[in-house]
């Protein structure tokens, strides 16, 4: 399996504390999104931002992304075909939902993340998924799940050593470069 971000998962949830936006005529006025499009906008990664871990030893820990790691994230997720790839609550794969937009933060004013109303910062990772079953729209519409949550495989040893490397280093150990 390679390293990396393998799949976006849909949870009630979300690690980095951001919820999505659903864009449907109900939500968000816009000329060309509507709720038949069945699209949710939010932010996949946040750099710097501390997400809580416990290890199967009990031990508590924080990771963060920087967002030059975020960006190699994105674009080898891109790269990699994985557009496809999704769970609900990381444990059920999900078929027929995409990624359709990723895109990384780069400005504060002009960005589509600020014309919708989300306020992260600049080198988030943000994308919007179409949403195809029905089940799974519900979910999002009825608020149950309301966010995106990053899925990898991460090495052993990166995990061990992730209290001594810089954030540099364990990219390149997760990347397996």
């Amino acid at each position: 399996m390679l390293g990396g971000v393998n799949a976006i998962s849909l949870v009630s949830d979300p690690a980095i504390e951001s919820d999505w936006v659903t864009l449907s005529k109900q939500k968000i006025e816009l000329k060309v999104l509507d709720e038949e499009k069945r699209l949710l906008m939010g932010a996949a990664l946040i750099p710097n931002k501390p997400i809580f871990r416990r290890n199967e030893e009990g031990e508590e820990y924080n990771i963060f992304f920087s967002s030059k790691t975020i960006r190699k994230a994105s674009e080898l997720f891109l790269q990699r075909g994985l557009q496809n790839e999704s769970t609900l609550e990381h444990e059920i794969p999900l078929k027929g939902n995409t990624v359709v937009e990723s895109w990384i933060k780069e400005d504060d004013q002009h960005d589509k993340s600020v014309l919708h109303g989300l306020s992260v910062p600049k080198g988030t990772w943000m994308v919007s998924m179409k949403i195809n079953d029905d089940k799974v729209w519900e979910l999002a519409k009825s608020g149950q799940v309301k966010g995106f949550s990053i899925e990898g495989y991460f090495t052993d040893n990166a995990i061990k050593q992730s209290k001594q490397m810089s954030n540099d280093e364990l990219y390149k150990e997760i990347m397996n470069l």
